[in-house]
Formats: structure tokens, sequence, C-alpha cells
């Protein structure tokens, strides 16, 4: 199988850098600074294990010309509609795109740009950054990916993509209810990343202050209303174990959006935050904790 990894930061690096260790036909599309850098030092891998370097495969969108069997696209979702642009070259009849963006809007851009039948659902579950020298760093062990067909199922053309990717050596989860891991994840990480961006810290010093509880509770509980009213079925148990693990003190947790935030750069904000807003709109649903946020990070991002 050929697969096109779009993109080569952490997710992307770190999880294609895996299938290709594991033998697959994998190539990165990346942009010139990310090309000349991983020309230059290698697509290395520091994990909790130690060390690891692989020359990978490399491709710039100008060079784009042959079909892929799966793309797997991990860049900001801010990036999205420059990337369908530079991938369309490699979309074949066959082709099979599986996007590991936050939120959902994405899912509805690209079945909109490729067709329904080509789009399949993907999520990942990682602690990962990328170093100053571009080195993907893997925090802790955590490296699940999750996809599946977002209909539920889950025929020929994804057991050959299931067979691939458990080629590799990560926690592989074939699902055939994606769609209820997909809210599940938009309502963790949009939860962590409106939490911490609206008090500018992490979980355990929001959890430390007299009103911070109480912040993560009705964040949590907008959030849940309204992906719920857009189809949602909520599963108790797996909303109360996400629940759990942001509501502890012990535990310092940020998202990704925030880490970007605080380094002054650009966010998802809109594909985070916006776009749920923008849901509960639409359902006659009040949400003043994150309309809070969204002010919050719209002035960020007018003073970046």
């Amino acid at each position: 199988m050929r697969i096109l990894m779009a993109g080569a930061g952490a997710t992307g690096g770190y999880f294609g850098a895996r299938l290709a260790q594991a033998g697959q036909d994998v190539t990165f599309l990346v942009r010139e600074r990310r090309f000349q850098q991983l020309q230059t030092n290698g697509l290395v891998l520091q994990t909790p294990q130690g060390t690891e370097k692989l020359e990978p495969q490399l491709i710039q969108a100008r060079s784009l010309s042959d079909h892929y069997d799966l793309i797997i696209i991990t860049v900001k979702s801010f990036a999205l509609e420059q990337l369908m642009e530079d991938i369309a070259p490699a979309v074949g009849p066959d082709t099979l795109i599986m996007p590991i963006l936050n939120g959902m809007r994405h899912i509805a851009t690209l079945q909109q740009r490729f067709g329904d039948n080509k789009v399949i659902g993907g999520l990942c579950k990682i602690n990962a950054t990328l170093g100053d020298s571009g080195e993907v760093i893997q925090m802790t062990p955590l490296h699940q990916l999750y996809y599946g067909a977002l209909d539920g199922n889950n025929d020929a053309r994804l057991q050959r993509v299931d067979a691939a990717l458990r080629t590799s050596q990560v926690d592989n989860r074939f699902s055939d209810n994606i769609m209820d891991e997909l809210w599940e994840k938009w309502l963790l990480l949009s939860t962590l990343g409106a939490v911490c961006c609206l008090a500018r810290g992490d979980t355990q010093q929001i959890l430390t202050t007299r009103g911070g509880e109480a912040l993560l509770q009705g964040i949590f509980s907008e959030i849940l209303a309204v992906i719920s009213a857009e189809g949602y079925q909520p599963r108790p148990a797996v909303t109360a174990r996400i629940f759990e693990l942001l509501n502890n003190p012990e535990t310092p947790m940020t998202s990704s959006m925030y880490r970007d935030l605080t380094q002054g750069f650009d966010i998802e904000a809109d594909q985070v935050i916006g776009d749920l807003l923008l849901r509960a709109k639409r359902k006659g649903l009040m949400t003043p904790l994150l309309n809070a946020v969204d002010v919050n990070l719209q002035v960020y991002l007018q003073q970046r």
C-alpha cells in the first residue's frame, strides 16, 4: 500500500515513521522548510525508550503526480484548504483519505472536495511535540491510532487499510463506531483547550484555584450539550472517564492549542471552539462560557 503522509510534524512524523519502520511505502508531503530540515537531519524520534532516526521519503506539492492508496492528513486544521489543493494530484479513483485533525468540520470539507466515499474517520491519541531541531518528541508511551468507516461499514477497502496500519508498532484501534470516537475526542480536546486558554494555565494550576473545577465542569457541560444536539449519543461511562481525566489536580495537562498560543503561533480557534459556537447557535443553545473563550481567542489572534 502506497501511503502519503501529509505533514511531518509531531503527529505525522511519529505515526509515519512507525509505518516506514514497519516496511510500509510511506512518503511525507512537506513544505520547503521542513523538507530541508528532514533532508539535513533525518526524521528523529525521541521516545521514552530512546532516540531513533530514519531517512524518510520526502516530496513537495509541486512534484506530486502519482496516485496513492491512502492519504493520511496530519496538518493543522487551518491549513486544510491549501492542503486539499496540494494533494489533489495524488487522489485517484481508489484513494482513501484519512484526516487526523482536531474538531469535526474537516470531514464535511473533505467530502465536499473529494467525495463521501473517499473520506474515512481517523484520530490519534499521543503526547508529542517538535523539538528545536525538528525532532519528534514523544513525551509519554501513549500512541493510539483510531480509524474506520464513517458509516460503520468497514468493507474490504478499510480491511486493507487496517492490515497495513497494523504492521506498525503503535496501538491501532480499528473502530466500527468511529463517529462516536470523533465526538468524544472533540469533547476532550475542546474542553481542555478552552479551559487552558481562558485561564492561561495547565489543569493542575486551574483546579487548585477557587473556581477552577466549576469552570471546567461548566465548559465541559456546554460542549457535551452541543455535540449531543448535533448527533452524538452520549456514552455515560466514556464521558465520565473523560471528565475524570481532566478533573485530576495531580496531573497537569495542556492542549496543543494552548501550547501554540503561549508560543505566539497561529491557533485552531475556529475549528476547535468557533465551530462549536456555530453549532450551538444553529440549535438554539446558550453557551456563555464558550462565548467567553471564543472572544479571548479572537483577541489573541488580533494581537498576533
